[in-house]
C-alpha cells in the first residue's frame, strides 16, 4: 500500500484574467498559502503555460519546475480535455466546440481535430519533460446524442462510432507510449467514455493499449447513479488519475437523471464543493488505499453555490484530513507468536 500525494489543486476552474490568478507564478503562490502541495496545469491555458515552448526546451520546464519549489510545490500532472473534446466531436456540437480552437479553425472540423491531435503530441512531450508520468484528458464523443436508443439505434451505429474512436486516439496513445506517460481518460457524461462499459469498448478496440488509463472523479458517477466503490475494485489495476469532487443527487417526482434541461443550481444532480455533497469520501480514499494507487488527489473545484476561494480553502484541508498515512505496522502483532513447521502441522492435525 501507498500514502496518496496531495492535496493538488486543477488550476482549470481558478485561472482567470486578473490578479492572481493570470500567471502561474502568482497563483502558485496564492495555491501553496491556501494549503496545496501541487498544482494540475491545464496545457490549453496560455496565461499559466506555454506548450509549444514546453514540449521542445528542457530549460523551461526546469525553470518551471524550480519556481514551483521555491513555493513548496510541484507539478501533478497536465491535463488536456480541451484538445481531447477535439479529438472527436459531434456535428450537433460543432458550433459549441469551435471556441476551444484558434479562430483560424472554426467551422473547419477536420482542421480543428488536427490542430488537436497535435496539441495531444505537444503535451506528452512536455509531459515527459517535466517529469510527469499521467496526462488527463477528455475522450470526446462521436455517439453522445445517441445515449437513449429511441428512436432505436440502427445495428451498427455503437460499433462504428467506438471503431472510429479508437482509430483517432490509437496514434496519440503510441505517442504518449514513447514518452512514457499514461493517458488517463476521465469518465465524464458527455464523453463516449461516460462508465466502465465504455471504456471496456474503447480499451478492446486499442487493443489493451498500456497507456489507456483512467482519470477518476466520483462526482460524474453520482450524477448517473453508479456505484464508484465498485468501480474502484473493478477498474483499481487502470486507475492512475483522482479527481476530488463533491455532488449530490435528490430526485423528486418532477426530475431525475436528466434534470429537466434546468441550471444547475436546479438540477437534481448538481456538483459541490468538498463536503457539502453525499460522495463517500471516506470509502473513497480507503479504496484508494488498499489497491495501491500512488498518484495524487487533486481537487477539482465545481459547485453552484459556494465561492471557488472558500471551496478552495475548505478542499485543500478535506484532502489533507482524509489522505489516509499508511501503517507500517501490524495491530495485532503483539499477540503473535513464532510457529515452526511442525507446529503448524500439529495444529492441523497432521502427522
Amino acid at each position: 500500500m501507498k500514502t496518496l500525494k496531495g492535496p493538488s489543486l486543477h488550476l482549470a476552474q481558478f485561472s482567470d484574467d486578473a490578479a492572481p490568478f493570470n500567471s502561474l507564478p502568482t497563483i502558485a503562490d496564492w495555491a501553496a498559502k491556501t494549503g496545496f502541495k501541487a498544482l494540475q496545469i491545464p496545457a490549453w491555458d496560455s496565461r499559466l503555460f506555454d506548450l509549444a515552448t514546453a514540449a521542445e526546451s528542457q530549460t523551461y520546464c526546469d525553470d518551471l519546475v524550480g519556481m514551483l519549489a521555491e513555493h513548496g510545490l510541484e507539478v501533478s500532472e497536465l491535463t488536456t480535455h480541451i484538445f481531447g473534446q477535439l479529438m472527436a466531436v459531434h456535428p450537433a456540437y460543432d458550433a459549441l466546440c469551435d471556441s476551444f480552437a484558434p479562430p483560424a479553425l472554426h467551422g473547419n472540423p477536420k482542421a480543428r481535430g488536427e490542430w488537436a491531435h497535435q496539441q495531444l503530441l505537444l503535451a506528452a512531450k512536455a509531459s515527459a519533460r517535466l517529469g510527469l508520468s499521467e496526462m488527463g484528458t477528455f475522450s470526446g464523443s462521436l455517439a453522445w446524442p445517441y445515449l437513449f436508443p429511441f428512436p432505436q439505434r440502427p445495428a451498427g451505429l455503437i460499433e462504428t462510432a467506438f471503431d472510429e474512436l479508437a482509430k483517432r486516439w490509437l496514434p496519440v496513445l503510441n505517442a504518449c507510449d514513447e514518452q512514457g506517460v499514461n493517458l488517463c481518460y476521465e469518465i465524464h457524461p458527455s464523453e463516449d467514455l461516460h462508465d466502465g462499459v465504455t471504456f471496456e469498448m474503447f480499451h478492446q478496440r486499442v487493443g489493451g493499449h498500456p497507456r489507456c488509463q483512467i482519470l477518476f472523479d466520483p462526482s460524474h458517477f453520482v450524477l448517473q447513479q453508479l456505484n464508484y466503490l465498485d468501480y474502484i475494485d473493478i477498474y483499481k489495476d487502470f486507475i492512475r488519475m483522482f479527481h476530488v469532487k463533491d455532488a449530490e443527487f435528490n430526485p423528486t417526482g418532477r426530475q431525475g437523471i436528466y434534470g429537466g434541461y434546468q441550471s444547475w443550481t436546479e438540477r437534481a444532480g448538481r456538483f459541490r464543493s468538498l463536503g457539502d455533497g453525499q460522495v463517500d469520501f471516506k470509502g473513497i480514499f480507503s479504496r484508494l488505499t488498499q489497491h495501491g494507487y500512488q498518484g495524487w488527489a487533486t481537487l477539482e473545484w465545481e459547485c453552484c453555490l459556494k465561492h471557488p476561494l472558500d471551496g478552495a480553502r475548505e478542499g485543500a484541508a478535506f484532502i489533507h484530513d482524509h489522505i489516509i498515512n499508511v501503517t507500517d505496522k501490524v495491530f495485532d502483532d503483539f499477540a503473535g507468536a513464532p510457529v515452526d513447521q511442525q507446529q503448524i502441522n500439529t495444529l492441523l492435525g497432521l502427522r
